[in-house]
């Protein structure tokens, strides 16, 4: 017996007494064909991608940013143009080994530059004149999971669910911490719904909705808890709340639970003032992170089978403002970080600070060419189903 079905078959018997028959199938089929998984990091607040990937090479952006610009000398080279803030030290050896992409330029068209509209067009897929009540992960467990006889999980590190992870029949799980979850849905009322619930019918209605959502939660709590636990993380990662939630995400993936798809988020990058300082403790808090949790997985023979995918709502304008800081722009960089990486280092020229529209980058690649990649290439399903319509494939992967 290897150690994924001893895991899944020892957890199981401790908790199937507290599930409902119609849910049983939830546990002992969690698992779908493949064992690719996904992780999204999102930096919330519009990270600075000039100052992230920074132009060292190019006068134009030294000529824009007089006092905030990234001094050639401490930058740290990916080519002869393009190079990491020095706060990204960490990922230098991840990019030297080969398991590291930079998508420069990456936005989509006619942008918009609220916080909450350019994340809800991140998260749904949707064009910028098009509103979504669906995210493009949920969308994805609704096309693939109807009908099929095993069942599916997506998680995210959290204490609520972002947009992108709900779908219209599915929807992933909210889960900061295990055993925080776990004793929750074990107190009375919890119990007491389970129990008055089990085996009855419950319609699409407003209540019956709120049963069901009660219940499969319930559920997933339990075989979340029970598989977590027999794996004890004892992997270095710094002090910080981001390490702390991939260290959790970690633990999930080495103890075998078998979700598909793991997302966390990164705040604060919303920098109008005094950017520099603030952006590089946050990036360098990054990096650090993600060190630790590709350390990790590659310990435990998990890396190969991951990608890991890091993308902020927009970046920001090409000149400093006279705050010292960047106000809401347009494109940035994305990071893809894998294992299995088709393509590595710097995927694409850098922006062309030469030719702006009205003082912000155009965008070179349609970040849902990258979604696209990602769902057909890695996750082996036909994204036309998710996106709504065909996107180019990028070749990272």
């Amino acid at each position: 017996m290897n150690r994924r079905n001893f895991i899944k078959q020892s957890s199981l018997a401790t908790g199937m007494l507290l599930v409902p028959s119609f849910l049983k199938s939830f546990e002992l089929e969690a698992e779908i064909p493949g064992n690719k998984r996904l992780v999204i990091i999102q930096l919330s607040g519009g990270n600075d991608g000039l100052n992230t990937i920074v132009p060292f090479n190019n006068d134009i952006y030294y000529q824009k940013r007089p006092g905030l610009s990234v001094p050639k000398s401490s930058i740290l080279r990916l080519n002869d143009e393009l190079g990491f803030n020095p706060a990204l030290q960490p990922l230098q050896e991840i990019v030297d080994q080969g398991w590291m992409s930079i998508i420069n330029s990456v936005g989509y068209p006619n942008p918009d530059r609220s916080h909450f509209r350019s994340l809800d067009i991140w998260h749904t897929a949707s064009d910028s004149n098009e509103y979504l009540s669906t995210g493009w992960i949920g969308r994805y467990l609704d096309a693939n999971c109807t009908g099929c006889q095993n069942g599916y999980a997506a998680i995210e590190v959290d204490d609520s669910l972002s947009l992108a992870m709900k779908g219209q029949h599915k929807k992933a799980l909210a889960v900061k911490d295990a055993r925080q979850l776990y004793d929750t849905t074990r107190e009375p009322f919890f119990k007491d719904v389970v129990s008055r619930m089990d085996g009855k019918n419950l319609n699409d209605d407003n209540l019956g909705y709120l049963y069901k959502t009660m219940i499969e939660t319930s559920s997933s709590a339990d075989y979340i808890y029970q598989t977590s636990k027999t794996y004890k993380n004892t992997a270095d990662y710094p002090n910080t709340e981001f390490a702390r939630q991939l260290k959790t995400i970690a633990t999930f993936i080495n103890s075998g639970l078998p979700a598909k798809v793991y997302y966390v988020s990164l705040g604060g990058f919303d920098t109008h003032v005094n950017q520099k300082n603030k952006q590089e403790k946050l990036l360098k808090e990054y990096a650090e992170g993600v060190a630790a949790f590709i350390k990790d997985l590659k310990k435990n023979d998990a890396w190969d089978d991951t990608l890991m995918m890091t993308f902020s709502e927009f970046g920001r304008r090409v000149e400093q403002n006279a705050s010292n800081g960047t106000d809401h722009g347009t494109a940035s960089s994305v990071f893809v970080f894998s294992g299995a990486l088709n393509k590595k280092g710097v995927l694409n020229e850098g922006p062309d600070l030469s030719n702006l529209d009205g003082g912000d980058l155009n965008y070179q690649i349609d970040f849902r060419s990258i979604y696209a990649s990602i769902l057909e290439k890695w996750l082996q399903v036909e994204s036309k189903k998710v996106m709504n319509k065909n996107f180019g494939k990028l070749d990272f992967i």
